[in-house]
């Protein structure tokens, strides 16, 4: 049986770039799309998008016959929230809020089985519906191919970021402008100069451990920006 492979960490691999594109809302017209296009993965963002538990396996089983390899940023970093993405078939989970090792630790024992994390086995859609010849095979090939993502968007993040850079299972880290200008008492302005500084200084810290920020290794578009951006450039050729 031909088990899925995360398109990102074998461009991680190949030392590429993975492109993605990122919906804040379900379509599985655009991901069909997207797979057309040529990109490598799908976002799902369901921290802040419509994104419910069954309509999961639709999009991750389009996303799969387009192509891409589905991935989310998760509500929250609950051991049974995160199992949930995992069983539909999601193959990248980002964890909102990572502030200390605490919350790295319980992020990375979430998205990975035994001995690498604490990940339940259900026999849901993202573990073949329990079909698989082998399953230690099957939980060693999914511990390679999922990719956990920890989002340092909190400004408790810098008392910690060793600790936090210390945790095993941790593959990728990523930022969050909107919330660190918000930690850091500047709400609505995730350009301002103290949250680029405190930016640059998790990056550096990041790098300094061997690690990879997120933007290292993949990019995504927002589909509505896209639509958006290709919509107004449309009217203004046309006036």
């Amino acid at each position: 049986m031909n088990m899925r492979v995360n398109n990102v960490v074998t461009k991680m691999g190949r030392g590429e770039m993975a492109y993605g594109l990122n919906l804040s809302f379900p379509s599985t017209t655009l991901i069909e799309l997207g797979g057309r296009a040529g990109f490598d993965f799908v976002t799902f963002d369901s921290e802040h998008g419509p994104f419910t538990v069954d309509m999961l396996d639709d999009l991750c089983r389009v996303a799969d016959m387009a192509g891409l390899t589905p991935m989310a940023r998760v509500p929250d970093i609950e051991h049974p929230t995160i199992l949930r993405f995992l069983d539909r078939g999601i193959m990248g989970i980002t964890g909102p809020h990572i502030v200390d090792a605490e919350r790295a630790q319980k992020l990375a024992d979430a998205c990975r089985y035994v001995p690498r994390g604490r990940r339940s086995f259900g026999s849901g859609r993202g573990a073949y519906f329990g079909d698989v010849e082998s399953l230690p095979a099957y939980m060693e090939h999914f511990n390679d191919n999922v990719l956990v993502t920890a989002q340092l968007e909190d400004v408790q993040v810098l008392d910690h970021i060793d600790d936090i850079l210390a945790v095993e299972g941790i593959d990728l880290y990523a930022s969050g402008a909107q919330d660190i200008a918000q930690s850091l008492g500047l709400p609505g302005q995730p350009n301002h100069p103290r949250v680029q500084e405190f930016e640059a200084q998790v990056r550096e810290a990041v790098h300094a451990a061997g690690k990879r920020m997120a933007d290292d290794v993949m990019d995504s578009a927002r589909a509505s920006n896209m639509f958006m951006d290709g919509a107004r450039a449309f009217l203004a050729s046309r006036r």
